[in-house]
C-alpha cells in the first residue's frame, strides 16, 4: 500500500483508536508496582503515541503532498532511472503517460484539455527530471492547430511533488475555468519540482562541480518544451510561478533571465538562498555566485531587469510578511522592474493559502505573456 493510500491512513487511524481503547481497558490491570506492570504501561503509552503520530503525519502528508511515496519519504527515490531515456536521438522531452484533467467536464482533450507526464533531459546540463504538462482544450482544437501558446513553469516547494500541483493545488482545473470565463488566455503549464537532483535542495543554483540547476531552468527546460509543443519562442512567451522554495526560484529566474521569463510569481517566497542540511554547500566559496543568489544584493548591485514580478504574503500567519513589503519597495525603486502583490489578511504557509492566491496569480501571469 502506497504512502498516500487511503487504506494506509485508515489503518493508522484504526491502530491509534484501538490502542487508545486498549490502554483505557487494560490500565486498571497494570496500575500496580512491579517491573512487568510498569513495562506494560510504558509500552501501551509509547505504542499509542506512535500510532497517533503516524496517523496525524499520514493525514498531513495527504493534505499537503510533502512526500509521494515511501521511497520519497526515506530518501530512496529512484523514479528517474526508470522513466528517463538519456539517448539524445530520442529528444530532450518524452511523453510517458497521459491523463484527464481532474474535474474536467470531459475526458476528450478537445473539451477538457489533457495532462501529459513527461521525462526531460537537459541538453547542456544533462539534468534528468519528470514533469507534468497541462495542455488546454484549445491546443487540440482544429481551428487552433497553427497557434502557439504562452507557457508558464509552475514549481512546488521543497521537497514537494509535481502531483500536488495537479491534485492539491488544482492548477490545471483553475486555468481551464479562468480561460472558460475569459479571465485569462489559454496557457500551457509545465508543473514540476525545483528539486531536480533529489533529495538535495539545490535552490535553483548552478552549484560548482554539482547540478547546474539555474541553467537547466533558464535554457534546457524552455528549449525542451518549445521543441515538443507549440510554444512561442520569442521573448515574452514564458513565465514562471512557484510557492515557498519554488517561489524564490521563480523570482530569481525572472530577475536573472528576463529574456526567458517575462514574468515571475513567488507565492510565500523568501529572498535569499538558505544554507542548511538539505542544501549542502551551494557556493563552494564563490562569492559572486552567493551574491547573485541573494535577491536583496541583486536589486542593489545589478542593473534592474526588464521583467514583471508578483509576490504574496499574509499579514497574519506568514513569516515573510515584513520582508515582502520591503522587497516591494526595493523593486519599486528600480523604476524598470514591475512589481505586483497579493497580501491576505491571514493565511499560513500551506496549500489552503496558496489555493486562494493561484486564480489571481494565473490571471496576472496571463496578462503579461504573449502567445
Amino acid at each position: 500500500m502506497g504512502l498516500t493510500s487511503d487504506k494506509v491512513l485508515a489503518l493508522a487511524v484504526s491502530a491509534a483508536v484501538g490502542l487508545f481503547a486498549g490502554t483505557v481497558w487494560l490500565w486498571p490491570r497494570l496500575a500496580r508496582r512491579g517491573l512487568r506492570a510498569v513495562g506494560g504501561r510504558v509500552g501501551l503509552l509509547f505504542s499509542t503515541q506512535l500510532a497517533l503520530f503516524a496517523a496525524v503525519g499520514l493525514g498531513a502528508n495527504q493534505a499537503f503532498g510533502f512526500y509521494a511515496s515511501w521511497a520519497d519519504l526515506f530518501g530512496q527515490e529512484d523514479e528517474l532511472g526508470v522513466v528517463v531515456d538519456h539517448t539524445p536521438a530520442r529528444g530532450p522531452l518524452r511523453v510517458v503517460d497521459t491523463r484527464r484533467v481532474p474535474g474536467a467536464a470531459s475526458a476528450r482533450p478537445q473539451v477538457g484539455g489533457q495532462i501529459q507526464k513527461v521525462a526531460i533531459v537537459g541538453r547542456t546540463t544533462r539534468i534528468a527530471t519528470p514533469a507534468h504538462v497541462y495542455l488546454p482544450p484549445e491546443y487540440f482544437q482544429p481551428q487552433f492547430r497553427t497557434r502557439t501558446f504562452p507557457a508558464a513553469v509552475v514549481l512546488t516547494g521543497y521537497p514537494g511533488t509535481a502531483e500536488a500541483l495537479v491534485d492539491k493545488l488544482d492548477y490545471p482545473r483553475t486555468a481551464g475555468r479562468l480561460a472558460d470565463d475569459g479571465r485569462m488566455q489559454p496557457m500551457i503549464l509545465v508543473m514540476m519540482r525545483p528539486t531536480v537532483a533529489p533529495p538535495r535542495d539545490t535552490e535553483c543554483v548552478d552549484i560548482p562541480g554539482g547540478p547546474q540547476t539555474e541553467s537547466f531552468f533558464a535554457k534546457d527546460l524552455p528549449d525542451a518544451v518549445s521543441g515538443h509543443y507549440r510554444v512561442g519562442r520569442e521573448p515574452g512567451g514564458w513565465g514562471i510561478i512557484g510557492n515557498s522554495t519554488g517561489g524564490y526560484c521563480a523570482l530569481k529566474l525572472a530577475m536573472h533571465h528576463p529574456r526567458t521569463y517575462a514574468a515571475g510569481a513567488g507565492l510565500s517566497a523568501y529572498y535569499k538562498a538558505p544554507i542548511d542540511a538539505t542544501t549542502g554547500d551551494l557556493f563552494h566559496g564563490d562569492e559572486e555566485l552567493r551574491n547573485r543568489a541573494n535577491l536583496w544584493w541583486y536589486l542593489e548591485h545589478m542593473p534592474a531587469p526588464d521583467t514583471s514580478l508578483l509576490v504574496s504574503s499574509s499579514k497574519v500567519g506568514e513569516s515573510n510578511y515584513k520582508d515582502t513589503l520591503k522587497f516591494i519597495e526595493r523593486v519599486k525603486a528600480t523604476k524598470l522592474t514591475r512589481i505586483s502583490s497579493v497580501i491576505l489578511e491571514s493565511g499560513g504557509h500551506n496549500f489552503s493559502t496558496w489555493r486562494r492566491e493561484i486564480p489571481g496569480t494565473l490571471e496576472w501571469m496571463s496578462g503579461r505573456l504573449s502567445g
